[in-house]
C-alpha cells in the first residue's frame, strides 16, 4: 500500500485528566494498540503527531510536532501531510482503541489516485479515522491559516472539491469509531 499512517496524539486530554496515550486498555496502552494496528497495514512510513515528542514513541516511528499555534487536530494533520512521501495519509486518533485492521483495510481499498476516504456516521464525519490524499495539503494549510479550524467544515470542503469520497459506516461497524474521552468511558467498557 502506498500510504503513510499517523497516530494523532496531540490532544490535551482535559476530560480524561491524564495522557490518553498511556492509558491501559485491555492490558495495553492506547499508543501500543494503535501503533500495532497501523503496523499490520504495512504503511510506507508511520508518524506520531503530538505537541511534544512522547517518551513512548518507538525509534522507528517518526515524530511530527503540531503546527503552532495549536488548532486542535488540524495542527497535527497539516504538519504530517506536509511530510508524507506516499500518496495518502491514514490518520487514526489515539483514543479509538476499537478500530479493526479489517475496517482500516476496507477504507484503504476505497482510496483513488488523488482521492481519500471520509467515514460518515449519520451526518457526522469521522475525520480522525480517515485517509487523506497528499493533494489535500493545500486546503489543510489554507484552513490552518484561516479563522475556522473545524475538521467538519474542512472535510465538507474536501468532499465538495472531490478530494475525499464519503464512506457511510454501517451500523454494525460504528463501534470501531467509539473513542475514550473521559474516565467514565473506561468504566462503561470494563
Amino acid at each position: 500500500m502506498n500510504i503513510s499512517a499517523m497516530v494523532l496524539a496531540g490532544g490535551e486530554s482535559r476530560r480524561m485528566s491524564k495522557d490518553k496515550a498511556t492509558l491501559l486498555f485491555r492490558g495495553k496502552s492506547l499508543w501500543q494498540i494503535q501503533l500495532e494496528l497501523l503496523c499490520k497495514l504495512e504503511p510506507a512510513e508511520i508518524f506520531v503527531s503530538a505537541r511534544a515528542d512522547p517518551a513512548w514513541r518507538p525509534a522507528d516511528v517518526q515524530f511530527v510536532p503540531d503546527e503552532l499555534p495549536s488548532r486542535g487536530p488540524l495542527s497535527g494533520l497539516t504538519a504530517t501531510l506536509a511530510r508524507i512521501r506516499s500518496s495518502h495519509l491514514l490518520v487514526l486518533a489515539i483514543d479509538m482503541p476499537f478500530m479493526s485492521e479489517g475496517h482500516l483495510r476496507y477504507l484503504c481499498n476505497g482510496i483513488g489516485t488523488d482521492r481519500g476516504v471520509l467515514p460518515i456516521i449519520g451526518r457526522r464525519a469521522e475525520p480522525l479515522a480517515a485517509i487523506y490524499p497528499g493533494e489535500a495539503y493545500d486546503t489543510f494549510a489554507a484552513t490552518f491559516s484561516g479563522a475556522d479550524f473545524s475538521m467538519q467544515t474542512l472535510t465538507n470542503q474536501l468532499v465538495k472539491i472531490g478530494v475525499l469520497r464519503i464512506v457511510r459506516v454501517p451500523e454494525k461497524e460504528q463501534r470501531f469509531y467509539r473513542n475514550l474521552n473521559a474516565p467514565g468511558d473506561l468504566d462503561d467498557i470494563c
